[in-house]
């Protein structure tokens, strides 16, 4: 027996739920069984269950290498998950999937990450530990439907013992999907006379799900930094906030051969960004 016929109410459930059009997850949501139900009478919390069986313990999940996982506006986002296991009888499979909302059941979940395969792949790494990796893939517009699901998703994670017993956790961890980023940047003119004013331009813009094009970042802070020729370090000249529209605009002094660029730290729902830099010719 494999984790996924284990728990075949929790991956036919959400597989039909996906092939739903995006506005009826928010209407129907997504049917996720209880505990219960995915493992029959086996209801209880892991931890209280430690002292009847020797469960599979889980030693590490890592969701795509460890970064957030950032979609656009058009291509889908592929990413990895791992799960590392251990138990006497050794471990033969392993199952995650990321969802979004208060609970993973139909009410209380408005989104959910899926994996691809009905079975992980499973290397082990001596008799008693393996390594399962999943694959997802999220498409921008339909498994991402709206915007206010940037942000922490939980993450439930399981893995299936060689004898059959099993741990199970439906927030063992969390981890970001965030909207992916732009940032430009324009310094002019150029070339400048020395002390002369430079004006700066950008536009920080996002993802939006919703439409499919990605639309100014309005109220954010950003940074000009400057970085001279002969330099490899930028340093930060002044921090000034984004317009209704995303755009950027400051002036600054010209004072030397550089390049100017506009940096964002990010936000919780929207990854760090920096423009590439714009050189600027001072005579």
């Amino acid at each position: 027996m494999r984790m996924r016929a284990t728990v075949a109410a929790v991956s036919g459930a959400l597989a039909l739920s996906a092939l739903a059009v995006p506005a009826a997850h928010a209407d129907a949501g997504l049917d996720v069984p209880s505990a219960a139900e995915r493992f029959g009478a086996s209801s209880a919390k892991p931890a209280l269950r430690a002292a009847a069986e020797e469960l599979p313990v889980v030693t590490k999940v890592t969701i795509n290498s460890g970064k957030d996982v950032v979609v656009g506006t058009t291509n889908v986002k592929n990413f990895t998950v791992s799960v590392t296991a251990r138990h006497s009888t050794g471990v033969q499979d392993a199952y995650v999937f990321l969802w979004h909302g208060s609970a993973p059941t139909e009410e209380g979940m408005d989104g959910a990450l899926v994996p691809n395969e009905e079975v992980a792949d499973c290397k082990a790494s001596s008799a008693t530990t393996s390594t399962c990796k999943l694959t997802f893939t999220a498409y921008p517009g339909y498994d991402l439907y709206k915007n206010a699901l940037a942000g922490t998703w939980k993450v439930t994670v399981g893995a299936l013992a060689g004898n059959e017993s099993f741990y199970w956790n439906d927030r063992h961890t969390t981890h970001r999907v965030q909207r992916s980023s732009k940032l430009t940047v324009n310094a002019s003119p150029e070339p400048v006379k020395k002390g002369k004013t430079l004006t700066v331009t950008g536009k920080l813009s996002r993802a939006n799900w919703e439409t499919g094009k990605y639309a100014g970042y309005t109220g954010q802070s950003v940074k000009l930094q400057f970085r001279k020729k002969s330099s490899s370090t930028y340093t930060t000249v002044k921090t000034i906030k984004t317009n209704s529209k995303g755009e950027l605009k400051t002036t600054v002094k010209a004072s030397a051969d550089g390049y100017y660029r506009y940096s964002f730290a990010g936000t919780s729902t929207t990854p760090a960004v920096s423009a590439a830099g714009d050189f600027v010719d001072v005579k």
